[in-house]
């Protein structure tokens, strides 16, 4: 598109004067599908790949609900990844799927919250959510600078167990622009312990003899994804099963204000970097004129709010005036499930399996500690606010 419109200005005043203006806009009209043809085109292989793989991830999911699809992709991903070793041809559509298809998944996240229905039901466990969210944030930050874990992977794993699993994940990773590694591991993370919970939770219940909204609190708090929260819960009956999903709904609100943070956090240090990187710019040692040093660059809601946690917002407060048709809930959930299952496939595709063994086994480790810290912490508040 540059070469097309590059030459046609310059011999334009040559011909007639009238017709200078108008002939570089039919140029550049008939070069622009030239263009976005081959770049569609593309995006073909990967997505291909990608989709084959999330297909299979679902069929996985839907026989091994505990483990679910967004698991099963990241997993099938890393296995596809090693076996097969897609190529550069398949790059720019795995990549796109890893982006794009994952913030496009955030937003529709937004069209299975009630925020009226989670606020009032979900009132009575809002202190227990708040405490041990906080808590495990803080002991992510401490606990994984101690076991020497980078810190983009730390806040994946806090951010997940503290909020909701993969979907937290997805919701961070385009915020903070974790590498698929990172994300890989953070997801495998979350999962092994999400298993454990399922075994382990309900018999911590029944040793101390909680009700069922008791541990439909509990069960809502303390695991991670809505798969495994609903398989742990369901030891316990309906009620228990109920409570613990408007609890985990109530948790799932957390990923806004996180991204809210983590995002003006990234502009903070993106701006620093820039700042520092531009004081001997210039040609002859000056700053760059429009580097802002001195005054602080405009804020624009558009920078410091991703677009697609507005989406999520903006689908969230459409259920809640009951904008969106009652039918549309569930066909809409299940787009966005398979969304994320797709995306992470494609970053389970686009994983280094040597990086992940460099990794080594400290991550693990954090989201073991967190996991302990996270049921110690909800079962204190629950027994001091008198919910135990």
């Amino acid at each position: 598109m540059k070469d097309i419109s590059a030459s046609p200005p310059a011999e334009a005043p040559r011909g007639n004067a009238g017709a200078g203006p108008a002939r570089p806009r039919r140029l550049l009209v008939r070069g622009s599908p030239r263009r976005s043809a081959p770049r569609a085109a593309a995006l073909l292989p990967g997505l291909a790949l990608a989709l084959a793989v999330a297909a299979a991830a679902t069929a996985v999911g839907r026989l091994l609900p505990v483990v679910g699809g967004p698991v099963a992709g990241i997993a099938l991903g890393v296995l596809v990844a090693v076996a097969v070793r897609p190529g550069e041809r398949t790059r720019p559509g795995v990549d796109f799927a890893g982006r794009r298809v994952l913030q496009a998944a955030v937003v529709l996240l937004g069209a299975r919250l009630s925020l009226g229905q989670v606020l009032r039901a979900g009132a009575d466990s809002l202190p227990v959510t708040l405490v041990t969210l906080t808590v495990c944030l803080v002991a992510a930050q401490w606990i994984g600078r101690r076991l020497g874990v980078l810190g983009d992977l730390r806040t994946l794993i806090g951010v997940g167990t503290g909020v909701c699993g993969a979907s937290a994940i997805a919701a961070v990773t385009p915020v903070i622009g974790a590498a698929g590694a990172e994300v890989a591991y953070a997801v495998s993370t979350i999962f092994v312990f999400n298993i454990a919970a399922v075994l382990v939770f309900p018999l911590l219940g029944h040793l101390l003899d909680m009700d069922p909204h008791a541990f439909g609190t509990f069960a809502g708090t303390a695991v991670n994804d809505m798969s495994s929260v609903v398989a742990v819960a369901r030891a316990y009956g309906g009620d228990a099963t109920d409570q613990a999903v408007v609890v985990k709904l109530a948790r799932t609100l957390m990923i806004v204000p996180i991204c809210l943070g983590l995002a003006a956090l990234a502009r903070r240090r993106a701006g620093r970097a820039e700042a520092e990187g531009s004081t001997g710019a210039g040609p002859e040692g000056e700053a760059d004129a429009g580097s802002g040093l001195g005054r602080p660059a405009p804020v624009r809601i558009t920078r410091l709010v991703p677009w697609f946690l507005l989406g999520f917002l903006v689908l969230a407060a459409a259920h809640t005036a009951g904008l969106l048709p009652a039918a549309a809930h569930g066909p809409l959930g299940a787009l966005a499930g398979f969304l994320i299952t797709l995306a992470l496939s494609a970053i389970g595709l686009s994983t280094d399996p040597a990086r992940l063994r460099r990794t080594g086994p400290a991550p693990l480790l954090l989201g073991g500690c967190l996991w302990l810290v996270v049921t110690a912490t909800g079962l204190a508040v629950q027994f001091l606010t008198g919910h135990l």
